[in-house]
């Protein structure tokens, strides 16, 4: 996308903003300047992935028996403290992505136009502002670099009030989220560390009598005609509230077309803690349906056993927009905007989960995690080892394996009027993170 001159100009104020913002904390950090006390916090990672899959022959059109791809990342992140009322805080982040699942994603938007778009970097154009710029790309790879936070947070007795890029986290789905409608974690992702930055205005006021109150408006801009649109835009707020030992949620939102209505709670049965959420979703009258419900429940549990620390998660999901008809969901409008918006990550209507995690050693975790539609039956399962070689150097090593027959979710099932299948495809990877 060629930018314009307005958003040309942005970018050389945002880039002017933070080179103000890196002086300042060089020149003045520790020390009173301008009747303020300063202070400053930095780090990042720099992570390298190396990926084998091994896809469905029916499923692509490259013609290799296993694909691999690779991905470098930068991540620089820093934060000052304004005195004891203000920061500003700033991420800063690079990519180095490409391989065979790239090669075959080109070929395959070339010859199936309709299809769900696989996912990529991120872009802005839906933000309110441009800060994605992609330096190089072909059908083989992509190098991009963006900040993906850029925020000022002013913080009175009441709460706080944050403009910027940020990222909120809402619901308490631990695997399955309904009610985090903003950029939610994909339910089989390994690196939960970041989620992607949205540019929104977030207020929180605390109430001691009460409980807290956010509020929050994220606009957006219809990608076609780069103008802020109110049916691309959300409104949201949440009270959240405690009554005795359980915690309360309630939410009321206006997502793109569609209104939300969300109620939450956690709590203690034993030694376990025990949540819940439901979301009714008001579709638009564009839809042939009304509107439709997601619920999530879970449990969690840490015990010992035999000297070793576990801890496990069971968590059930229901998607009342789902479908039996997997090609079907597809082609609903109201289905295909969630996925390509990253809001929803399944087709069928009643999913289980679980997850256990043994401490082998204090440096090394393992984790096994299963996801299965109980309707075909289909799902996945994705074993990994964390180990911690030292204070700052983290690896990771893990894959994902699918199971189910021909014309179930997790299996594969068909395109209707061609020969190409949809499939996730059995994958393993290497994961090494180093901490500065």
């Amino acid at each position: 996308m060629t930018a314009t001159p307005r958003f040309s100009r942005l970018r050389r104020w945002v880039a002017a903003g933070i080179g103000v913002l890196f002086w300042m904390t060089l020149l003045f950090g520790g020390s009173p300047a301008f009747g303020l006390e300063i202070d400053y916090q930095w780090g990042g990672h720099l992570r390298g992935l190396g990926l084998v899959s091994w896809p469905d022959p029916d499923a692509v059109i490259l013609e290799k028996d296993a694909f691999t791809d690779g991905v470098a990342e930068l991540r620089l992140k820093s934060k000052v403290y304004l005195g004891d009322r203000w920061d500003a805080e700033a991420h800063y982040e690079a990519f180095l992505s490409g391989g065979d699942s790239r090669r075959n994603a080109s070929k395959m938007a070339a010859a199936f136009p309709g299809l769900p778009p696989e996912s990529g970097p991120p872009t802005d154009d839906h933000r309110l502002f441009d800060l994605t710029k992609t330096i190089d790309a072909d059908d083989s790879g992509v190098l991009y670099h963006r900040l993906d936070r850029l925020s000022l947070t002013y913080l009175p007795d009441w709460g706080a009030v944050t403009f910027g890029r940020q990222a909120l986290t809402w619901g308490n789905g631990l695997i399955f989220n309904p009610m985090d409608l903003f950029n939610p974690f994909r339910p089989t992702d390994f690196n939960r560390d970041y989620k992607t930055g949205d540019d929104m205005a977030l207020v929180r006021i605390r109430a001691s009598t009460f409980g807290e109150f956010q509020f929050l408006g994220v606009p957006r801009r219809d990608p076609g005609n780069r103008d802020v649109e109110w049916d691309q835009s959300s409104l949201a707020g949440k009270f959240h509230f405690t009554k005795g030992t359980t915690e309360f949620d309630l939410m009321l939102a206006r997502h793109y077309e569609d209104g939300v209505f969300g109620a939450g709670a956690m709590g203690y049965l034993l030694n376990a803690a025990w949540r819940a959420d439901a979301t009714w979703t008001l579709l638009d009258s564009g839809n042939d349906r009304s509107g439709f419900l997601s619920v999530v429940a879970n449990l969690d549990y840490s015990w010992v056993w035999k000297g070793k620390n576990f801890y496990g998660l069971i968590e059930g999901y229901y998607n009342g927009l789902g479908e039996d008809d997997y090609a079907n969901a597809l082609a609903d409008p109201a289905v295909s905007n969630r996925l390509s918006r990253g809001e929803m990550f399944t087709l069928g209507r009643t999913y289980l989960a679980g997850q256990v995690r043994m401490e082998a050693h204090p440096l090394v975790n393992l984790y096994l995690l299963l996801i299965t539609n109980p309707a075909d039956p289909s799902g996945v399962i994705q074993p990994r080892v964390v180990w911690d070689i030292s204070q700052s150097l983290r690896c990771i090593a893990g894959a994902s394996l699918y199971f189910g027959g021909s014309g179930t979710e997790f299996g594969g099932f068909s395109l209707p009027e061609t020969d190409l299948e949809i499939a996730p495809s059995p994958q393993a990877f290497l994961w090494l993170t180093w901490f500065f």
